[in-house]
């Protein structure tokens, strides 16, 4: 019997690339329906009772019916949707955590979800890195003003330049795939590196010089930088007293999420003269709302929420998910899952 599945993709992982890799992972005796979703070019937001997806859920419920698999990168998988497609069977998320689908209610309607933990980790610990370099060595904001005709000599003062991101102390907030690479990166350059973790022991963690607290992280590192994932234990776990803990001239980097940082604090500090610069690349509001401070503080590196963007990373999505299909439709354990496969 010919497997129908459902390829919902978008205007980054391409519909066009979940096919050709379900193809090259199961041949023929498969039917994909493509579906293109507007994200990037339109935000993804709230859909029911998730976040993070783009479509909508009568969109998902046309184009689920009579399908057993779909691979998305950001169509919603809700209770509405569940209910409404009986004959979903698994439910592929390219991307590191599913937040678009309700892996409850999923589980509960005997429907597997899967996800990709590590597409996008050397597209993001790449851009993490040339983050810090750009802030730290003031690099964005100089080239804008030589583009507009002003030399600026006096940044060449001693208590105007930059810190070397080899010759740091470098804390690591988080040590999963992409706070790894980090560390290695660091490493080549001569940092020192301190990493807080408290899901990780000692013996598991390399290119680290020291695994500590997090206040002593704080305390000790001149560029901090985040590799958590929110959660509601550690939402705003970076507010004004951690910042206040770190030295002097220090550098604050956050390529993970907008919710592990208070960015009322961060500009406060950057105002004061106690934060030399912040790069950020996540927010806690997207598109970046008008009026918002961080949009006139000085000191700031901001990217919009492209870290892991990489063609790289495009096709790591759609191999993994591919993969997990494969598994299922075989009945292989699944490396991915998030709930337990019920059918298969």
């Amino acid at each position: 019997m010919t497997v129908r599945i459902l390829a919902a993709g978008d205007k980054f992982v391409r519909a066009e690339l979940f096919s050709a890799e379900l193809r090259r992972e199961l041949g023929d005796g498969i039917a994909v329906h493509s579906l293109e979703l507007p994200w990037p070019v339109e935000p993804f937001g709230r859909i029911a009772e998730v976040d993070e997806a783009s479509g909508s859920e009568e969109q998902m419920i046309e184009a689920l019916q009579g399908v057993r698999i779909c691979v998305t990168q950001m169509a919603p998988l809700s209770e509405r949707i569940l209910q409404a497609c009986p004959e979903l069977e698994l439910f592929a998320v390219g991307r590191g955590g599913p937040v678009n689908a309700n892996s409850e209610a999923a589980a509960r309607h005997g429907v597997t979800v899967t996800c990709a933990p590590g597409r996008n980790a050397v597209a993001t610990s790449e851009h993490t890195v040339a983050m810090m370099m750009a802030a730290a060595r003031r690099i964005p904001h100089t080239h804008a003003e030589l583009k507009g005709g002003t030399w600026r000599g006096d940044y060449y003062q001693y208590d105007e330049v930059g810190i070397e991101v080899g010759a740091a102390c470098v804390g690591l907030v988080g040590y999963g795939a992409i706070g790894r690479r980090v560390a290695r990166i660091l490493k080549g350059f001569g940092a020192t590196v301190l990493v807080y973790d408290p899901y990780v022991s000692a013996d598991s963690v390399t290119d680290v010089d020291e695994l500590v607290e997090l206040d002593e992280l704080l305390r000790r590192s001149q560029i901090v930088s985040l590799h958590a994932r929110l959660t509601k234990e550690n939402a705003g776990m970076i507010g004004a007293k951690e910042i206040a803990a770190m030295p002097p001239g220090s550098v604050i980097v956050n390529c993970a999420r907008g919710g592990l940082l208070d960015y009322g604090a961060v500009c406060d500090a950057l105002d004061s003269g106690h934060v030399f610069a912040a790069a950020l690349d996540v927010f806690p509001e997207e598109p970046i709302p008008a009026g918002s401070r961080l949009l006139t503080t000085p000191g700031i590196v901001m990217t919009p929420h492209l870290a892991g963007a990489s063609k790289q990373t495009a096709h790591n999505a759609a191999k993994i998910c591919a993969a997990e299909v494969g598994r299922f439709l075989r009945g292989e354990p699944l490396e991915h899952a998030v709930t337990p496969k019920a059918r298969g």
